[in-house]
């Protein structure tokens, strides 16, 4: 035995154990401990035994991605166990962006609580208010005119097309494809116009209104929408050019986030993450409202439910929207009929006359400083949402403000999907994750 100039002790060739030659083969981590003693050395409190725990995947990685991260969309945090590049747990951590939304419905009157629902997701604010609205109609026993039926369709379908955009522009910047999010941001300031010609808002649009539109239809919003209908296809058709043969964008997203048919129902998915993965399921046309059974269009499906499949289903989606105003459209522009269930109880008197009588005077100014009794009882209204089935759950005990009111976020229910996909990805493959379940902070916390 000899000592080194640390004073630690060492074999030598002469106490009958050699070295090994430099071309034979060294032992991998994992048969250290066989050839090392634990007591041979330490430095500090880091042993041998603790390099051969770290070289086996004994431990993981824990990285917090997130709440402040540009791929986060919003204050999302994910908390990642990593063993290398592989991800072997994912945590969703949420209510940083929490407001109260459902109890802040408790303790205003109805028709008050409609703009609180432009905030949850307010890249599709019209979505928001037409479920809320179709509830408390369902709710008073309301039905609009036909004509107004006609132009919630038009607005809804508008506001799908502006979310999606706003969808694939972040998914394609989050991936790596930055020019996208000029082109897909373009197109949506068109539809924004749109809004701010019917209601004189751009984000949080608060047009729906119990009982139809107290307001009138521009006279020249027709046209502009059937601008937006020649021009929106063209368009579209680069967006497709850019991406759906796209190599990069085809290896960051097939067979990435695979979730079959059977796992996707049991996680209750709804919209384009259902199906992605080829279950039939749209609101539009299982529980139909408004005019919807009365129009043509097609559910689009895919059939490996990853992340390019969940892709061309947003994609033609759009095109199917496009159809559905066109339809739409050409229905209402033969109407001359009111937008206005004003015979109800339950709808805000108009705003003409109100100053030539005493008592319609005195119903408006009931109307908005008392607000309305709806009768008791409870009931559920859905809207096919941009990303999925939104609910509003509403309980009526008789008094001017909801009882209870509830909101079925399907940005929330989405966001359960995330450990399942990527457990077993990689670690580069979490933005496309997160982006491929297109969620809303604003929605998933309320």
């Amino acid at each position: 035995m000899t000592t080194d100039t640390m004073g630690v002790a060492t074999p030598d060739q002469t106490d009958g154990q050699s070295l090994p030659a430099p071309d034979s083969q060294l032992p991998t981590p994992y048969e250290a401990s066989a050839v090392f003693s634990p007591e041979a050395a330490s430095v500090g409190s880091l042993t041998i035994e603790d390099d051969v725990a770290l070289a086996s995947g004994e431990r993981l990685m824990t990285l917090n991605m997130g709440p402040q991260h540009p791929s986060t969309h919003g204050v999302l945090r994910v908390v990642l166990k990593l063993d290398g590049e592989v991800i072997t747990d994912c945590d969703p951590v949420i209510g940083y962006l929490h407001r109260g939304t459902e109890k802040l419905g408790e303790h205003h009157r109805y028709a008050q609580v409609i703009p609180w629902t432009d905030r949850t997701d307010y890249v599709a604010a019209p979505m928001n208010n037409l479920g809320c609205v179709l509830a408390f109609e369902k709710l008073c026993g309301v039905e609009a005119p036909e004509r107004a039926q006609y132009w919630r369709v038009i607005m809804s379908e508008l506001a799908r097309i502006a979310s999606h955009l706003v969808w694939l522009g972040t998914h394609a910047l989050d991936i790596g494809a930055l020019s996208m999010s000029l082109y897909c941001f373009r197109e949506r300031e068109l539809i924004l116009d749109l809004f701010e010609t019917f209601c004189g808002a751009r984000l949080t649009t608060n047009m729906m209104e119990i009982g139809g539109f107290s307001r009138p239809i521009p006279e020249n919003l027709p046209g502009m929408v059937r601008d937006f209908l020649n021009i929106f296809p063209g368009r579209q058709q680069e967006y497709a050019d850019l991406l759906s043969a796209n190599p990069i964008w085809m290896a960051r997203t097939k067979g990435v986030g695979v979730i079959p048919a059977d796992a996707a129902i049991n996680y209750s998915l709804t919209g384009a993450c259902l199906r992605g993965s080829g279950v039939n399921y749209d609101i539009r046309k299982a529980m139909p409202y408004c005019v919807y059974d009365r129009l043509d269009f097609e559910v689009p499906l895919g059939q490996h439910g990853d992340t390019y499949d969940r892709y061309l289903v947003r994609m033609e989606e759009m095109r199917q929207t496009i159809k559905i105003i066109g339809q739409a459209l050409d229905q209402v522009e033969r109407m001359d009929t009111p937008l206005m269930a004003y015979e109800s109880a339950y709808v805000i008197p108009p705003h003409k006359g109100t100053m030539t009588t005493a008592e319609d005077m005195q119903r408006h100014f009931v109307w908005v400083i008392k607000g309305f009794n709806p009768p008791v009882g409870e009931v559920y209204a859905a809207v096919e949402h941009p990303k999925g089935e939104l609910g509003y759950y509403v309980v009526s005990d008789g008094g001017p403000m909801p009882y209870r009111f509830r909101i079925r976020s399907p940005d929330f229910v989405n966001l359960q999907s995330l450990p399942y996909m990527a457990t077993g990805a990689m670690l580069a493959d979490v933005v496309a994750l997160i982006g491929t379940i297109d969620i809303v902070l604003g929605s998933v916390d309320r």
